[in-house]
Parts: C-alpha cells; structure tokens; sequence
C-alpha cells in the first residue's frame, strides 16, 4: 500500500489489468476493474479491504477489455457506485458498441456496463484525500488518460509505460500512425516527473528514467520495423487469449482467429483462403512456441 497517497495496489496476472483502489477523506475510488471471467476475484479483493464500506466511483483508464471487464460485476455489487470513463469512446458505451470498443475485433469479451461521466484530459478529480489531474496519454489507446497525484508524484501509467516498455499500439494495428503519440505520452511522463508509477500492468516501480529509456528504444526499434510491430501485436492477442483459456485445442485457436478481424485481417488473403489462414495461424502459435509463451503437444496448445 502506497499508504501517504492513500493507495492499495492489486498486481493482477496479465490477463486482468492491475487494481488502484483509493481511500482517504474523499470519495473511495478503484482505478481499473481487470478483466470479466477475473470479476469475482477483483470483488473479493475489493471487499477485503473496504470491508462493509462502499465503493464510490470506478475509473477506467481506457476501455480494453482487461481494464473495464469488471464494471458490471462491481456496479452490480455497489449499486450506487459512479462510473467516469475517457470521453473518447462514451457514446459506444452508451450505445453499447462491441465492435468499436474492440472487444468483438480482438475476439475477447466485456460485460456492458453503464457510465455516469467522462474524464476529461486537462481537469482533475478527487480521489480520497487528494487530487488527481487526468492528462491524455494517445499512443496504445487513443482515448487513454493516465492520472497524476503532483504531491506525492504518483502517476497511474495504465499501458502508457511499464517498467519494460508499453502496451501494443492498436491504432497501428488498424494502420492508424500512432508512434508519434505514443513518444508524446512519454514525453509527458518525463515532463511530470514522478517518483512512483503504478502501472497498468507489472509491479510498481521507481527508477522513472531507466522505464523511460527502455521504452524509448523499444518505440525507436518500432518505428523502424513497423511489420514487427504489427507481428508483435498479433501475438499478443493470442497470447492473451490463451491466458483466458490455458489450455485448448489448435483447431478452436484457428477457428477464433478466422473470426477475430484484428487477426483474419492481417491473414493472406484477408482470411478468405481457409488453408492458407490456417498456415499463418500455425506460424503465429510457432513463433510464440520458440519465445516460450506456450506450448503445443500434439493438437493441444497450452499456456507457459
């Protein structure tokens, strides 16, 4: 617990995006909710610490799938609970759009939920017994904020920075040129100057300069080899799919694929050549088999 902000941090396995939960004086707030078949978890590690007390609001950093999924099980469980989104994406969430909000083009699931505001890059909130400014932070999602405490020099990065790079750049992945943003959220890390950063994903960490160098090379390596960008995206999204499963037969990985539009996009032929998708597919399992993400036995791939 990051006790003098009033902070307790919940590191979640990659599938759900890490927990902030924020007490003090003011409104109880928790800071990403973590992916939906992780729901019953993220409310057990909520109630612990809140015990009968209530959750006032939930933040959304932005609305990927392991940050949002579990909404809907904690405004069922806190009835009166205020949700504050980015704007970027609020209509989608009004209208309840699977398909902009990405869940149905990365072949993974949100549970709709409902939100009460928008948090709006360039203002602040009360989060406990501080303030916190929301900065925009484009680049991984065009519609992220990450969130400043400029007292105790706390930032909640979400996928902005880790401690060994970022989060992969989706916009590029739609072949959207987001580099730039994701070099501009990082020069306004540096411009913040934090002493603790509480990210999206991975442990909290505090040597700000070496994350900032690691990522700014991994971005320069990027820019270069955007088709390894692209590569590394698309195993992303299987490796992380394969978290939720653990264990599952190849043939329903390349039937998922075929309707995942993220991954039947970037097949040959757009995916309409079945023999050929497959091919690629079993390329794509390959690649992550030599870097030790999983492994295939027989017609069975399983999580490492």
């Amino acid at each position: 617990m990051l006790t003098s902000a009033g902070i307790t941090f919940f590191e979640r396995g990659w599938l759900s995006a890490n927990n902030i939960l924020i007490q003090g004086e003011g409104p109880t707030a928790l800071v990403d909710t973590g992916y939906c078949s992780h729901a019953n978890q993220t409310l057990a590690l909520v109630e612990q610490i809140l015990g009968g007390k209530p959750l006032d609001l939930i933040l959304n950093t932005h609305l990927h799938s392991d940050h949002c999924g579990g909404n809907a099980a904690l405004q069922q469980r806190y009835p009166q609970i205020s949700t504050h989104i980015p704007p970027g994406h609020a209509h989608c969430v009004a209208d309840w759009d699977p398909v902009a909000l990405t869940y149905e083009p990365t072949g993974q699931y949100c549970p709709p939920f409902r939100h009460n505001a928008v948090l709006l890059p360039g203002t602040s909130i009360r989060l406990g017994s501080h303030t916190w400014q929301i900065h925009a932070a484009e680049g991984h999602d065009p519609h992220s904020i990450v969130l400043f405490q400029p007292e105790h020099r706390v930032l909640l990065s979400a996928d902005a920075l880790w401690e060994n790079g970022f989060g992969v750049v989706f916009p590029e992945l739609e072949g959207i040129a987001a580099f730039d943003e994701v070099a501009e959220t990082l020069n306004l890390i540096e411009q913040l100057n934090p002493l603790t950063v509480v990210p999206g994903h991975g442990s909290v960490f505090h040597d700000i300069s070496d994350a900032l160098h690691r990522a700014r090379a991994k971005l320069d390596y990027f820019v270069k080899n955007p088709a390894k960008h692209h590569r590394h995206g698309l195993k992303v999204l299987v490796k992380y799919k394969l978290l939720e499963w653990q264990s599952v037969d190849i043939h329903e990985i390349v039937t998922w694929a075929f309707k995942t539009a993220y991954l039947r996009d970037a097949m040959p032929f757009k995916g309409q050549d079945a023999e050929a998708g497959t091919e690629w597919v079993q390329a794509l399992l390959n690649d992550l088999e030599r870097n030790n993400a999983l492994v295939i036995e027989g017609s069975v791939v399983r999580n490492v």
